[in-house]
């Protein structure tokens, strides 16, 4: 806390803070030992900084097979959260969607399924045709929905990806990154984590209702990190003749999320050793660090021509980044405005806290006012000399 009695100047104080519970900085991949992945291209991404902790062609345009439902999970579930859908809503199976080759799990044309039970099939069963259906559904058409999958890659900066189905299918001109499948995983995990009950789900099932009856169909997570690895949490797998064998696999331990992603590995069962390989390497030499949580007191800033001398501020964003696993601390510098004056409400933005870790700017946050102050009036200063006269 500052003297509020003394007069106001720029501040900066430094903060040593211990960081033995919450691990990640600005990574660099200088600092861990190298890696060798069997794929075209890898990529591991820490999901709450969106760091890069390693990367291999990770920007090279290739087919990503059925790893293309990640971005079409993604839109599903914002519709939900945005009330456009609901879980219990009915869909009814096209022609289109019920002629969808590759992985599914058997759609009837005019079949009706709920958004929960496609989904389902989607996310753990990665089926096609069920993919397709909840396409047509939200988009009015695939070709609808892939335009609403494009406009939502260029808002996420998926600056090397252009779809051209719903599914991941072969098709020309369909196309994405390692970098930018790792950039739509983060964008599903930190948004909308009610998906990874799915995602974790080893076995379920959905009922087919056509003509004939009703009739159980066993889905089974084509995931094997689910069983595999400690911590896995996901995501999606995915193999076409072009395309080779495609993984993005994520999974948190000790509060780190990571995201590992391989595109083009030569054989279905090496793109889960070099996930976790990818995974192992991630949590082994990396950790996550943070600033200040949100709303902590970092200090007082005078302010002027107001009924009281000073008001506390607070950090506005707590700060994470993925480093380089060592013993640094995480130190702050805080700069407050001179000119600070009343009227101050809460949340007005009064100066900057910047955080270093082993020499290097972690990242920043806006200090704000925490209480707000009133301007004084003639008569507030009228009682404040009659206070100082009787003293």
């Amino acid at each position: 806390m500052f003297d509020s009695n003394i007069p106001y100047k720029i501040a900066a104080f430094m903060l040593a803070i211990c960081l033995s519970v919450m691990p990640g900085i600005p990574a660099h991949a200088a600092d861990a030992p190298p890696l060798a992945v069997d794929a075209k291209a890898a990529c591991i991404m820490e999901a709450e900084s969106g760091n890069i902790l390693f990367e291999n062609k990770s920007h090279d345009r290739l087919a990503p097979a059925s790893v293309t439902k990640v971005m079409t999970i993604l839109l599903i579930y914002d519709a939900i959260a945005e009330g456009k859908i609901g879980m219990d809503d009915i869909v009814t199976v096209s022609e289109h969607a019920a002629t969808m080759g590759g992985s599914q799990v058997f759609l009837e044309p005019m079949e009706k399924q709920s958004v929960r039970d496609l989904t389902k099939s989607i996310v753990i069963a990665s089926a096609n045709d069920a993919a397709v259906a909840m396409a047509e559904f939200l988009g009015g058409s695939e070709e609808g929905f892939v335009a609403m999958m494009n406009q939502k890659a260029q808002a996420l900066g998926m600056a090397n990806t252009a779809f051209q189905n719903a599914c991941g299918l072969d098709a020309d001109g369909h196309f994405t990154s390692a970098h930018d499948i790792a950039l739509m995983s983060r964008e599903l995990w930190i948004k909308h984590p009610e998906a990874f009950e799915y995602t974790t789900t080893w076995m379920d099932t959905i009922t087919h209702s056509t003509a004939r009856g009703d009739s159980t169909f066993g889905l089974t997570n084509t995931n094997k990190l689910v069983r595999w690895y400690e911590g896995a949490t996901g995501l999606k797998t995915g193999s076409t003749g072009k395309a080779g064998y495609c993984l993005s696999g994520t999974a948190e331990r000790d509060g780190m999320k990571l995201i590992a992603v391989v595109l083009g590995a030569p054989a279905p069962t090496t793109r889960f050793q070099e996930v976790m390989k990818m995974l192992d390497y991630g949590f082994a030499h990396f950790k996550v660090v943070c600033g200040d949580a949100a709303g902590t007191v970092v200090g007082e800033i005078p302010v002027a021509k107001s009924k009281r001398t000073s008001v506390p501020v607070i950090v506005q964003d707590k700060v994470s980044a993925v480093a380089a696993k060592g013993n640094d601390e995480v130190t702050s510098a805080l700069s407050l405005r001179e000119d600070v004056a009343a009227p101050v409400a809460v949340g007005d933005v009064v100066g900057e806290i910047v955080y270093t870790y082993g020499g290097q700017e972690l990242g920043r946050s806006p200090v704000i006012a925490a209480e707000d102050a009133e301007r004084s009036t003639v008569g507030d200063a009228f009682m404040r000399i009659l206070e100082i006269t009787a003293q």
